[in-house]
């Protein structure tokens, strides 16, 4: 039986604000990033949504952004890779501190947004990101873009990494995410995430914006959390998978 990952952003709710349907979302999902509280979620979120994930066997993991609470991280902040370790260890050290105290281990480092994205461009920055996870543990798995520096950096250092594509998002001819602020960044029709979801299992391809087929092998697939039609979406994908025989497990 084929088998593939299903993950999502969660845990970004903060204070009296909240976001996303972490809840019902988690039912679904086999691994959860979980917001580390820069670009959003904070200690007591944090806390809620490792018990959550634990009470639904869902495999969790650290989602570290830029300090960008205003943006949702996904502003670009020009730090240089002495600081991203840093960024990245602080919020790890941070998250792993709830996941023990729930007896729940830590699977995997996602990066969030700029930060991510960044990683994907950049090799000395998508390195500071592994060295910090691999320094710190590295037995935990990092999350990274298919064909990415990020994935290439885990790889070099040793880590287990995870290859990712995503769902609900529009690619570039190059195989990367197209910048959030163009329209067509994100797909919301469930045709259109049904196709590209069925191409990443079966095809590992995607169709770029401007209609060129990319190659690659993903471990994992992402749908973000924090959009109102996150958990149609969700229940549509794990429908579509099963539906092809394709079992929905984490890495643990």
């Amino acid at each position: 039986m084929m088998k593939i990952d299903l993950n999502a952003d969660l845990g970004e709710s903060f204070g009296i604000y909240q976001i996303g349907q972490d809840d019902e979302l988690l039912k679904i999902v086999s691994s959860a990033n979980v917001a580390c509280g820069f670009h959003a979620g904070d200690y007591t979120t944090i806390k809620r949504t490792v018990k959550l994930a634990k009470e639904h066997g869902v495999s969790v993991g650290a989602h570290p952004g830029f300090l960008d609470l205003q943006g949702f991280g996904r502003r670009r902040i020009d730090l240089n890779p002495d600081e991203v370790y840093d960024l990245v260890l602080y919020q790890l050290g941070a998250f792993y501190g709830f996941a023990k105290v729930e007896g729940v281990e830590v699977q995997h480092v996602k990066p969030h947004g700029a930060l991510y994205n960044m990683a994907n461009l950049n090799y000395e920055i998508a390195n500071a990101i592994a060295q910090a996870v691999y320094d710190f543990n590295s037995d935990i798995k990092l999350f990274g873009l298919c064909n990415s520096f990020l994935i290439k950096a885990g790889k070099k250092l040793g880590l287990t990494v995870i290859r990712e594509a995503f769902a609900d998002r529009t690619y570039t001819s190059d195989g990367l995410l197209m910048p959030r602020g163009d329209k067509n960044a994100v797909k919301y029709r469930n045709e259109e995430i049904k196709e590209q979801v069925l191409n990443i299992a079966l095809n590992q391809c995607v169709q770029s914006a401007d209609g060129k087929w990319v190659s690659l092998e993903a471990d994992t697939i992402c749908l973000h959390g924090d959009s109102h039609t996150a958990l149609d979406h969700a229940v549509m994908i794990r429908q579509v998978l099963k539906g092809k025989g394709i079992e929905i497990t984490s890495f643990q």
